[in-house]
C-alpha cells in the first residue's frame, strides 16, 4: 500500500489501483468519474485490488463496494464513506477523516456525498451518480 500511496502523491494523481493481477492503474480526473468508468465498464480491475485515493467519500465508497475491493487508502476519508467499506469488509485507512467531503469551491458539502447522503444500497448510489452525470 506504501508503494501506491507514493505513486499517489510523488506523481500528482488522483487515483490509484494496484489489481489483483499486480497490474499498476493510474487516474488524474478529479471526483467519482473514474471509479464509475471502471464499475460499470471494466470491474475486473477494482476486484481484489488495493487502491490508494485523494479523496474518498460515501459516492466513491459505493464504487468500490460494488467492484469488490480489498483495501483502500484514502488521504482524506468521510465517516458516512467509512462504514460501508467496513461493513463489506473491505480494510481501508485515511490520513483524516472528515465529517463529510467537501465541494471544490470550498463552500459546502460535495454535490457526490450530496447525493449519496440518504441512501445506503451501493447499487442505487451508483444509479444516481449516474443519472447526475447524464443530467449535467
Amino acid at each position: 500500500m506504501k508503494q501506491l500511496i507514493n505513486i499517489l502523491h510523488d506523481e500528482g494523481l488522483t487515483l490509484v489501483i494496484k489489481s489483483a493481477d499486480g497490474i499498476i492503474h493510474r487516474f488524474t480526473q478529479r471526483g467519482v468519474k473514474d471509479l464509475l468508468s471502471l464499475v460499470t465498464e471494466n470491474p475486473a480491475v477494482l476486484q481484489g485490488a488495493l487502491i490508494a485515493d485523494k479523496a474518498v467519500g460515501k459516492a466513491a465508497a459505493a464504487c468500490m463496494v460494488m467492484g469488490d475491493v480489498k483495501h483502500v487508502h484514502a488521504d482524506v476519508m468521510s465517516e458516512p464513506a467509512l462504514a460501508p467499506l467496513q461493513a463489506h469488509g473491505i480494510k481501508a485507512e485515511y490520513g483524516q477523516l472528515v465529517d463529510h467531503i467537501i465541494n471544490r469551491a470550498g463552500t459546502g458539502w460535495c454535490p457526490m456525498e450530496q447525493l449519496s447522503r440518504d441512501i445506503d444500497d451501493p447499487a442505487t448510489i451508483i444509479q444516481k451518480i449516474k443519472e447526475f452525470f447524464n443530467s449535467h
